[in-house]
């Protein structure tokens, strides 16, 4: 049996955002794909998603005001 980051109670959700969903995203707060944050491509949720570098990445992390609140990265080659 093998351990899954995302099966642990302290790991939010990751999924892997493309297409429209980015584009959406990028047009809302009228900023380029390289002006994210990042997240390294061999940070360990990265590997376990299976991103590769220049994809988006949406974290979905509980919140005590909202519900759910919801973070991107984009995957990069290493630390700019």
């Amino acid at each position: 049996m093998t351990f899954k980051l995302l099966d642990h109670e302290s790991v939010p959700y990751h999924e892997i955002i493309a297409g429209e969903e980015v584009s959406v995203l990028l047009e809302k707060y009228a900023i380029d794909k390289e002006q994210l944050p990042k997240i390294r491509f061999d940070d360990p949720i990265v590997l376990e998603i299976g991103a590769k570098i220049g994809d988006v990445v949406k974290i979905t992390r509980k919140s005590q005001t909202a519900d759910e609140a919801f973070y991107y990265r984009l995957v990069i080659d290493a630390v700019v």
